[in-house]
């Protein structure tokens, strides 16, 4: 249980609540389509994981996986173990900081008291998921099961409303496809949008050290969390745009933002606190995010640094076997990127690439590790061969790719410039 709450707790973020107005846009109804070829898609790459975890059974996977399986040394595995985690550091930052700002947002708009404060909440929020990262991990999980099941009941209290409150209109629904911005294409072209939400569905592949029989586990509870994730999924999109229309939110650009709002604010205004259950949905699914995205890349910086590659001190765990250098680690600059809500959209462009490059390396992990090393017994393998790593990279490539385009020369120039310091401390680190 505590694993697939870890996993579609990670999942459940901001997006739902934010960029599913973006999908309803530009693609009308036709989005729950959307919704469900990016789960299949990163459904896929969480099963390549799964192989990956289950092969190389050690926390800190987006380090582990290459660093055990690429390059003809040592050394060569290391190196791109490192590639692989300096970028995924740079995108996780960038992703609770994201979480962190729409905190507040959130918070604000359900709630006046909080108007103004924004910066102040976003803090507070990185702080208290640092603190939750600091002690065991059972204890974290807890807390993480209770968060998701408050956020999986308000989820549902907003769905029920929207259907039984006589707002929901199938009329609405038609034309189905050429309904959005983006015409009867326009379900496809917003499908790594839909992806963004479905990105921690490797959370327990990247901790499987810490997961009892993690053969069985692990991608047992991928696939039991993809699956009620999907399903909440679609519940809210299709009570979504059973209230509002693409046409709607073509006309309100704000609202494209705050879809649940907009629906709250229209069509279920004759129900005032239901604002306040999206608010306490959103603040949920948001915490639950940073906790897991952040526990996850503390496992990652804590790989590197037993290697060798970052500073020994990152490697250490406290009275309660948790890397808690290493949480202090992200939760500083993550802390300082949340100061900056009005770049939001700058900040997330960044990550587009970064994330393109650690996926693509782990799809090749999984290829290379199949030619070098045999299936451990009882050892979980991922259906289709060597075909799911390679469409499963293709696509989420050729996904991300708008992202990294529309960033324009700043995201490119960024990206060079961070790889070219990564490469530069591993020479340095390694070389003493």
């Amino acid at each position: 249980m505590t694993c697939v709450t870890m996993i579609a707790g990670s999942m459940i973020g901001s997006a739902i609540f934010s960029l599913s107005g973006l999908t309803i846009y530009q693609a009308g109804p036709s989005a729950v389509l959307t919704w469900i070829l990016a789960a299949l898609i990163m459904m896929g790459y969480g099963l390549i994981c799964a192989e990956l975890s289950t092969r190389f059974p050690k926390s800190g996977g987006v380090f582990v996986f290459p660093s055990k399986a690429l390059g003809k040394t040592t050394e060569q595995g290391k190196f791109w173990g490192w590639i692989s985690t300096w970028g995924y550091i740079n995108a996780n930052i960038v992703a609770i900081a994201f979480a962190a700002i729409y905190v507040g947002t959130y918070l604000s708009v359900g709630f006046p008291v909080f108007a103004n404060m924004q910066i102040p909440l976003a803090v507070i929020s990185v702080v208290l998921i640092s603190i939750l990262n600091s002690v065991k991990f059972s204890i974290a999980g807890r807390a993480n099961t209770t968060l998701v099941f408050g956020m999986v009941i308000a989820m549902a209290i907003y769905i029920a409303v929207a259907f039984g409150s006589g707002a929901w209109d199938s009329a609405l629904l038609a034309p189905f496809f050429t309904q959005g911005a983006g015409g009867s294409t326009g379900f496809l072209t917003v499908v790594p949008t839909a992806m963004v939400a479905y990105g921690s569905i490797v959370a327990i592949a990247f901790m499987v050290s810490e997961v009892r029989d993690p053969n069985k586990n692990v991608p047992k509870s991928i696939f039991i969390a993809m699956t009620l994730v999907l399903i909440l999924y679609l519940g809210i999109i299709i009570a979504t745009v059973g209230m509002i229309s693409a046409g709607f939110l073509t006309e309100n650009p704000g609202m494209q933002y705050i879809p649940l709002y907009a629906a709250a604010f229209t069509k279920l205004a004759g129900i005032p606190w239901i604002s306040k259950v999206i608010s306490i949905a959103a603040l949920l699914a948001l915490l639950t995010t940073m906790l897991v995205v952040m526990s996850i890349t503390a496992r990652a910086v804590q790989a590197s640094a037993e290697s060798g590659v970052m500073p020994a001190k990152l490697a250490e765990n406290n009275k309660f076997g948790v890397p808690v250098y290493a949480v202090i680690l992200l939760a500083v600059p993550s802390i300082a990127v949340s100061c900056f809500p009005q770049f939001t959209s700058t900040i997330v462009g960044f990550a587009a690439l970064f994330a393109a490059v650690t996926i693509s390396i782990n799809c090749i992990s999984l290829i290379v590790a199949r030619k070098k090393f045999e299936l451990p017994d009882g050892a979980f393998r991922a259906p289709g061969g060597n075909a799911l790593p390679i469409i499963a990279m293709a696509l989420i490539v050729i996904c991300y790719i708008p992202d990294i385009v529309k960033g324009g020369w700043i995201i490119w120039a960024y990206s060079i410039a961070w790889y070219l310091v990564g490469i530069i401390f591993y020479k340095v680190r390694t070389k003493k």
